[in-house]
């Protein structure tokens, strides 16, 4: 049996960076990491270079958390996007950001970062264990039994760090999801987030690769309109993906419909008007080149006849009133049928997880369990692309440290 102030289950960045952050005073803090190495998943995070946080105020980082950015905000505000560069900058590596506002090491290489956690987890006293998997969590006498294969350890307090179930080759498989329910905690569905979507009968295979701006994407369930979102898109070989989808994919399910609109608006009698009158100044222009006029990729615009069973080489005189409305409805509402979500192999980050209701979002600490905390993924919360998700785990991660080092 050996003893320590606070374990840590999990080695990812949010499991060492509230390690680190929650060392000192003779503190024994203690990481037991399943993998033979810490970090896994974050040396594959950016495919590898670490989008680690977004730029501007971080006020605007709430609303890129689907319904559960108010949740995050104390922790946000209490650690937020300038404190995490400050972090990495005064020890030694130095961070860019893009014009679009992602912040990535100036080396783009994630190893970076992880190098950085794990040496300052050294140079602050705390221990990290390696390949010796936590079998069992339980309750025992105002603190916590954790049973590996080879020991059992006692702590005062607990800290739960194991990730999501994606990606599960880096040792995000889920564990913490049953550590949560044996420790009396509710785990809302969990399933892939920032997902392409596989789509059924699709149409445009031929088309991958071409990408789209701003476009406008509806989501119907059982016949009813429940959501839009605005972002990016790109054609696939199987279906849908690009920022724009992968931010939405938190809501989307197989079998949903959703709709995309390629015009800047999805007012079907705005565009109908638009069109009606490019075709009605276009003369005997074909009614291609008066597609191509709305900024749409000629290879596109020549699909989006063939679909309407339009002849290319039709003018804008002789369409007729079916064709154009046939035209309307696949500018402002080409219906795609969701086969399925990027599965865990494939999808960045996990949606659900332990249910934000037992949390308290001023400590991290649960509110069923005094002195259990959990940070990062393992939560129910998933956020955007563009280095929200890193943001996240190391602001939960700040917020459930300050927590522990401040309690007498």
């Amino acid at each position: 049996m050996e003893n320590h102030a606070l374990i840590v289950i999990g080695g990812g960045p949010a499991g060492l960076f509230c390690a680190l952050r929650a060392a000192g005073n003779g503190r024994r803090i203690l990481i037991l990491e399943k993998k033979a190495h810490p970090g896994r998943k974050l040396l594959l995070s950016g495919s590898g270079q670490c989008n680690i946080t977004h730029d501007g105020d971080i006020g605007s980082f709430l609303s890129h958390y689907g319904d559960n950015g108010r949740f995050l905000k104390p922790a946000l505000m209490n650690f937020q996007n300038r404190d995490l560069i400050s972090f990495f900058t005064e020890r030694g590596l130095p961070l860019m950001t893009e014009p679009g506002g992602k912040v990535f090491p100036r080396s783009r290489k994630a190893s970076g970062i992880l190098d950085i956690l794990v040496k300052e987890c050294a140079a602050a006293g705390v221990e990290i264990r390696c390949e010796d998997p936590v079998l069992e969590v339980s309750i025992r006498d105002k603190g916590f039994s954790i049973r590996t294969e080879h020991v059992t350890y006692q702590t005062d307090q607990l800290v739960i760090a194991t990730g999501g179930l994606t990606y599960p080759a880096t040792g995000s498989t889920g564990d913490g999801y049953v550590f949560a329910r044996t420790l009396g905690h509710s785990v809302t569905e969990v399933s892939p987030a920032l997902a392409a979507v596989t789509i059924e009968d699709y149409r445009f295979s031929d088309l991958t690769g071409i990408s789209f701006a701003d476009v406008i994407i509806s989501l119907s369930r059982d016949g009813q309109k429940t959501r839009r979102h605005k972002g990016d898109l790109l054609f696939t070989h199987s279906g849908l993906s690009g920022p724009g989808i992968l931010d939405f994919s938190r809501f989307i399910r197989p079998g949903d419909t959703l709709r995309v609109s390629f015009l800047p608006s999805n007012d079907r009698q705005k565009v109908k008007e638009t069109l009606l009158n490019r075709i009605s100044t276009a003369g005997n222009a074909r009614i291609r080149t008066v597609l191509t006029g709305f900024d749409l990729p000629e290879r596109f615009a020549n699909k989006l006849l063939s679909l309407a069973g339009i002849d290319q080489d039709l003018t804008g005189a002789h369409l007729s009133r079916k064709d154009r409305s046939t035209l309307i409805e696949l500018l402002t509402g080409c219906p795609f049928v969701v086969g399925r979500l990027g599965g865990i192999h494939e999808a960045m980050v996990t949606r659900g997880g332990v249910s934000l209701a037992e949390i308290d979002p001023k400590t991290m600490e649960s509110r069923l369990v005094p002195r259990l905390f959990f940070v990062g993924e393992v939560l129910d919360i998933d956020g955007d692309t563009g280095g929200y998700n890193l943001q996240a785990a190391f602001s939960t991660a700040a917020l459930a440290a300050k927590t522990i080092v401040d309690r007498k």
